[in-house]
């Protein structure tokens, strides 16, 4: 992905959740991710302010709060194919 890609999606997840679409580097497989880094949403979830301090665009590895599974994950920028905010 390109950086100012990145970028964009990087400030989506810090406003809200996005869904991400990436390649599983375990096994190939797909997966989409409901996720987010909105410290409000991770508390809410969670129970604990831990937040991700600074992301640059030109982060190989993005770390995210997953939504469906209630964890901190992450995933390869270079393995997503598709992503987009989720409004409720």
């Amino acid at each position: 992905m390109i950086p100012a890609v990145v970028n964009d999606m990087i400030n989506s997840l810090k406003e809200g959740v996005v869904e991400v679409t990436f390649e599983k580097i375990d096994n190939g497989g797909t997966r989409v991710m409901p996720c987010t880094l909105n410290p409000e949403i991770i508390l809410e979830q969670s129970g604990s302010s831990i937040t991700v301090g600074s992301i640059s665009s030109g982060s190989a590895d993005i770390p995210v709060w997953g939504i469906d599974v209630q964890a901190w994950r992450s995933f390869r920028t270079n393995t997503v194919t598709s992503w987009r905010p989720i409004h409720d």
